[in-house]
């Protein structure tokens, strides 16, 4: 019979505790901006990028690594790419996966996956 009541006492404070902590964040996080959950809003006084210029050095960095003109078609999306986050113009991946050579690679591309690049 001991036992039993210590099982409903833990599962009561367990309960408490549990409705406490599910109705805690909403109070504590009322005012906080939260990403994701309206988009379209930035929180207030967060930097504003009011404008992007591509000069040569950006272009010379982006295309680093691929053979002198004409280059493909498949890279003429650089032309619409701001200022936010791509893979596509900074180093990847080492070795043999290295195949702009952005890591400078001590062997000169010896052992890549495509050769001559």
């Amino acid at each position: 019979m001991s036992h039993d009541l210590t099982r409903k006492a833990w599962l009561s404070v367990v309960v408490t505790l549990a409705a406490f902590l599910a109705v805690a964040p909403a109070s504590v996080l009322a005012d906080e901006f939260i990403a994701g959950t309206e988009p379209s809003l930035r929180p207030v006084g967060a930097p504003v990028l009011r404008s992007f210029t591509k000069d040569a050095a950006w272009y010379r960095t982006a295309l680093s690594g691929i053979e002198a003109p004409p280059y493909p078609f498949s890279l003429r999306f650089l032309e619409d790419q701001g200022a936010w986050y791509t893979p596509f113009n900074r180093p990847g991946l080492t070795g043999p996966y290295d195949i702009r050579n952005w890591h400078g690679s001590a062997s000169g591309g010896a052992g890549r996956s495509v050769p001559g690049r």
